[in-house]
């Protein structure tokens, strides 16, 4: 039998589940997309374990693997954001693989948790480490938590393209693009403020003030 690939420390799942999900994946995202996941999660469970966290590694792996994958063309007409068309597209995969509703709900929240800043650090560690290791590999956060080696063995197994941070930010940017307003009170925002000349931020002041109530 073959050996688990470890990297960093950190056996890559490779069971049914886990190896259906990154063929589903492979095929719907970009090479740069799809190592961003990989990476993710990489740097997520080391965060648990650095932590003494308890998780289930491939359900971490089904949550970063799919926590993208409504940037992708097959949701360019949706009007969702673009974090339930990927939880909705985790908890259908789980369900076709015959998972429990609790460990799927479980992921579905992580992944439509992890672009909003200061709640999933205080959910299960699952939710938590979800977001953890995206922010860590999109933004660096906590990078000094991690050796030079940890994060040297990442990239060499799934590197970081050329010009990564730009591309990311042109991803995110192109899945959301037709869907504005789902950028509201998230980090995508951002996005849209920069890659759109044309964008104009929701204001919550603006909607409370502008609302039909009379007073």
């Amino acid at each position: 039998m073959p050996t688990t690939k470890s990297i960093a420390g950190v056996d890559i799942p490779d069971g049914p589940l886990a190896r259906a999900a990154a063929d589903q994946i492979r095929a719907a995202e970009s090479e740069l997309m799809f190592h961003h996941a990989l990476r993710a999660f990489l740097f997520g469970a080391l965060t648990g374990a650095r932590e003494n966290l308890a998780f289930d590694a491939d359900l971490l792996y089904v949550g970063m693997l799919f926590h993208n994958v409504g940037l992708t063309m097959q949701y360019r007409h949706s009007r969702h954001r673009f974090e339930v068309d990927g939880a909705n597209a985790a908890r259908d995969f789980m369900r076709q693989h015959g998972v429990a509703e609790s460990a799927i709900q479980e992921v579905w929240v992580a992944i439509a948790l992890h672009t909003t800043p200061c709640i999933p650090e205080y959910m299960s560690p699952l939710i938590a480490l979800v977001s953890a290791g995206v922010q860590m590999d999109v933004r660096g956060s906590r990078y000094d938590e991690f050796t030079a080696q940890q994060r040297d063995e990442i990239v060499l197994a799934y590197p970081r393209e050329s010009g990564f941070k730009k591309k990311i930010i042109e991803a995110y940017a192109r899945g959301m693009q037709h869907r504005p307003e789902t950028t509201f009170g998230t980090v995508n925002a951002d996005v849209l403020d920069r890659w759109d000349p044309n964008y104009r931020r929701l204001n919550f002041c603006g909607l409370v003030l502008g609302c039909d109530w009379p007073n």
